[in-house]
C-alpha cells in the first residue's frame, strides 16, 4: 500500500486535485440546470469602491457566461454620485426627509453612472477576457421610465424631482446582447416617453429587468452578506427564507432601513415569476459562484 492513501486508492499528493474535481462535479449539476437561463445581477453598495471585490465579482460573472448562463448586470453608484455632487459644490435638498433630484444633480448622476462606472465595469470585464456591452442613454438605451410619484405617511404627494421608476425595457436588445455572448451592463438611468433622463433606484431597476426579462434568478450583490435575525450576531444569517417570512420580518422591524426596498423589490420579482432571489456579499471572494453553483450557498436566498 506504499504511496496509496489507505482504503481510498488515491495516490499521495493527489488529494487536493481530487477535492477540486469533486467541487467541479458538484458545480456541474447546477451548470446544467441553469444553462440558457437569464440571471439579473445588481451590483451596488460600497462593494463598488473596492477594486479587488469588483474584480473577483466580475470574474464570477464571466464564468457564468462562459458556462452557458446569460448574466445581465445592473448597477448603481450612490456614493460616487454623492461625492461628485459635493465636489460640484451643490448642497443636497431634502423633501420630507428624501433627497430631491434636480436637473443638475441628474446630469451628474447620469455622467457618474453611464460615463464612469458603466465604462469601468465593461472595461474590467474585457480586460479579464470576457465580452461586455454598456447599454444606456449614451450608447443604446434599454430602460424605459416614468416619474416616480410618492406619498408621505399622511398621504400627501411628494415631488422627488427627476426620480423615476421602470415601466418597460427594450427586451430584444438585451436578449440579443446575451445571445451574442456579451454581458449587458445597465446603469440605473432610464428615459421617459420624451427621452428625458430619470434617476432610478438600482435595486428596483434590477428587479424590474428581472421581472420583464422573465429571469431565472435575481441576485443582489453588495456589502451585506444577507438577512440576519440579529445584526449583531453573524450566526443568525438566514440561508433560506420564504416570501411570507420576509414580510413578517419587515413588519417586525428586523428587516429595516436600506434593506427594505431591496427585499420589497425581490418579493415583487418573485410574484412576477422570477424563481429565486439571492443576497450575497461581494467582499467574500467568488461569493457569486459559491451562491449559484454550490449545494450550500453563502448568502440568503428568497423564494415564494
Amino acid at each position: 500500500m506504499s504511496g496509496i492513501v489507505e482504503n481510498m486508492n488515491i495516490p499521495l499528493g493527489h488529494e487536493e486535485a481530487v477535492r477540486k474535481a469533486k467541487t467541479l462535479l458538484e458545480a456541474l449539476g447546477w451548470i446544467q440546470q441553469f444553462r440558457d437561463k437569464h440571471v439579473v445581477i445588481k451590483l451596488g453598495g460600497s462593494a463598488l469602491e473596492q477594486e479587488d471585490s469588483v474584480r473577483s465579482f466580475l470574474m464570477d460573472v464571466i464564468f457564468m457566461e462562459s458556462v452557458g448562463m446569460f448574466p445581465i448586470l445592473v448597477h448603481g453608484g450612490g456614493k460616487a454620485i454623492n461625492a461628485a455632487v459635493a465636489e460640484a459644490g451643490i448642497e443636497p435638498r431634502f423633501v420630507r426627509g428624501r433627497r430631491y433630484t434636480d436637473d443638475k444633480i441628474l446630469e451628474i448622476a447620469a455622467e457618474v453612472l453611464a460615463g464612469n462606472i458603466c465604462e469601468q465595469l465593461v472595461g474590467e470585464i474585457r480586460s479579464q477576457g470576457g465580452n461586455a456591452v454598456g447599454l444606456n442613454h449614451l450608447t443604446q438605451p434599454v430602460l424605459k421610465g416614468e416619474k416616480l410619484m410618492m406619498n408621505d405617511a399622511s398621504g400627501e404627494p411628494i415631488d422627488m424631482g427627476r426620480v423615476g421608476q421602470i415601466v418597460g425595457i427594450n427586451r430584444e436588445v438585451i436578449l440579443a446582447t446575451c445571445r451574442s455572448h456579451s454581458i449587458p451592463v445597465l446603469p440605473s438611468i432610464a428615459l421617459d416617453e420624451d427621452n428625458r433622463k430619470l434617476n432610478v433606484n438600482a435595486d428596483t431597476a434590477a428587479a424590474a429587468v428581472a421581472r420583464l426579462i422573465h429571469a431565472e434568478k435575481l441576485v443582489f450583490v453588495s456589502d451585506v452578506p444577507g438577512i440576519f435575525l440579529d445584526k449583531d450576531d453573524p450566526t443568525t444569517l438566514q440561508s433560506h427564507l420564504k416570501a411570507d417570512r420576509c414580510r413578517e420580518l419587515i413588519e417586525e422591524g428586523i428587516i429595516d432601513t436600506g434593506m427594505v426596498p431591496k427585499v420589497e423589490a425581490a418579493l415583487e420579482a418573485l410574484e412576477a415569476g422570477v424563481k429565486k432571489v439571492h443576497l450575497v456579499d461581494a467582499r467574500i471572494p467568488h461569493s457569486l459562484m459559491l451562491e449559484i453553483y454550490s449545494d450550500q450557498g453563502i448568502g440568503t436566498e428568497i423564494v415564494l
